[in-house]
């Protein structure tokens, strides 16, 4: 199992947490979706990259290239580090070590 593959479970998980944490905490209905859909789509690809599916770390880069947009525009926004910031700094690692493990193979 690759590096790749690591980060992209665990940004998944990160994800799916963050939207039931945010439903907990906020009861929003809208971070529990998000999150249980994005978090679910990059678990997914991970899984199928591990598969052997070679577009399972395209599309988990692609999520996650997303999510860090949507964490931006919110950081900027609201001017609160949690949880934009910390989804934006993991989001980044995650997808530079992606993209890394897509370009090395």
């Amino acid at each position: 199992m690759n590096l790749g593959i690591v980060v992209a479970f665990g940004y998944g998980i990160l994800a799916l947490v963050g939207g039931i944490i945010g439903y907990i905490q906020a009861k929003s209905k809208v971070s529990l979706l998000s999150g249980s859909i994005s978090g679910f789509l990059i678990i997914f690809a991970a899984y199928s990259q591990l598969q052997g599916q070679t577009w399972g770390l395209t599309l988990a880069a692609f999520v996650t290239g997303i999510l860090v947009v949507f964490f931006a525009f919110r950081l900027a926004r609201t001017r609160k580090f949690m949880p934009a910031g910390l989804m934006i700094i993991f989001g980044i690692l995650t997808l530079a070590i992606i993209v890394n493990q897509i370009f090395a193979s």
